[in-house]
């Protein structure tokens, strides 16, 4: 009888214990399911390596082949997507609504462009190998102190993460430590964008005016103008996409990321539980900021242009419309919005370009009244 009763009770303990539970995934699993990791990286692939091999391989009489402005128009859209990610990342999961993210664009767009200004040397209109055309053509005899050291590479490419990260450290040191945050914040950072519009727009600032930089030549020696470059741009662009976005995920995943959720929904409660608010908000603030100021940088080569038009107010309105279409606190809601938005963009205002503002306006009420999870929520499984 006791022996019996001795090998049933491990049966009766796991029985009570109820079924035994997985272990949580680790590492990379953790961050999206199988199916949608398939899916990431196929999309990734063939925006890194089909769409090069379909401009640079095909024929142009091939149905496949795709024109150097179809590999210049997405590579810029790649950009925009990786901006509406990192927006994504301080609105969607900190609760902080910024309408000056334009201005870390064009920030790391133009230390980017100081180096390829530089780079142009004796072939400029004027033929100086020191001095930018538009500083020959203002009568300036040397480059201003801030100029120096753009012509390496390396040091413009960390100043495109320093620019607009140490911009955003100060700015949010002050305006976190001081609890500004919801309307006031974002009028804020409205303000702030404008105030650097306005001074990028004089002359006498050292950034070409209103012209701003253009007519570049190469980059690290490759001409700008070959294919191959333009391909390899496009999928430098493809690839921060991808790094930012598995970077963000992994972020938010963490303890980290339910903290500034918990920060997002209820800053106060969590002050009270003991935890600093304005480390994570400033931390996740720079961030956002270092890779809008990336993708800035890689904007400017494929494009061909930076000027103040870029710190536009109304373009980091329209960063926000991007988030807020695709599916806020999503990470792959913005990429899907901002792919929309400037894809419908660049057609829309090339067939009738008088109406889409208007077309603009009524995609975010359409969103806003019917969409609440953006176009992103579409494709979400709703529950039973």
């Amino acid at each position: 009888m006791m022996p019996s009763m001795a090998r049933s009770l491990p049966g009766l303990r796991a029985t009570l214990a109820g079924p035994r539970r997985q272990p949580p995934a680790r590492g990379l699993r953790a961050l999206y399911t199988g199916r949608a990791w398939a899916i990431l990286v196929a999309s990734y692939a063939a925006l890194a390596l089909l769409v090069p091999l379909a401009n640079l391989a095909l024929p142009a009489a091939s149905a496949f082949h795709l024109s150097d402005h179809a590999v210049a128009l997405g590579g810029k859209i790649l950009c925009y997507a990786t901006v509406a990610l990192a927006m994504d990342l301080v609105w969607g999961y900190a609760g902080i609504l910024s309408l000056g993210h334009g201005l870390f664009f064009a920030l790391g767009g133009y230390a980017m462009g100081m180096y390829l200004m530089r780079a142009i040397g004796a072939e400029g209109v004027y033929g100086d190998p020191i001095l930018p055309d538009f500083m020959v053509f203002l009568d300036w005899k040397a480059l201003p102190w801030y100029w120096r050291g753009s012509d390496s590479f390396l040091h413009q490419a960390l100043l495109v993460v320093l620019a607009p990260g140490l911009l955003a450290f100060v700015f949010g040191w002050f305006a976190f430590r001081s609890r500004i945050r919801g309307v006031y914040f974002s009028i804020i950072t409205q303000a702030l964008t404008y105030a650097f519009m306005l001074l990028f727009f004089r002359n006498q600032t050292g950034f070409g005016g209103n012209n701003g930089f253009t007519d570049f030549k190469r980059i690290l020696g490759f001409p700008l103008a070959s294919p191959r470059t333009r391909a390899a741009l496009f999928a430098l662009s493809a690839t921060l996409l991808f790094a930012a976005l598995i970077g963000c995920r992994a972020l938010v995943r963490s303890k980290f990321g339910r903290v500034l959720t918990a920060i997002r929904d209820a800053e106060d409660r969590v002050r009270f539980c003991g935890y600093d608010p304005v480390g994570f908000k400033l931390f996740v603030w720079t961030l956002s900021a270092a890779i809008c100021g990336i993708a800035g940088a890689l904007y400017v080569p494929q494009v061909g242009i930076i000027n103040p038009s870029e710190m536009s107010p109304a373009n980091s309105v329209e960063i926000a419309v991007w988030v807020a279409v695709g599916g806020r606190g999503t990470l792959l809601g913005p990429i899907l919005g901002a792919a929309l938005i400037n894809g419908a963009k660049s057609w829309l205002t090339v067939a009738a370009p008088e109406l889409w503002l208007y077309a603009l306006g009524l995609l975010f009420i359409v969103v806003t009244r019917w969409l609440p999870n953006g176009v992103l929520g579409l494709f979400q499984r709703r529950p039973a």
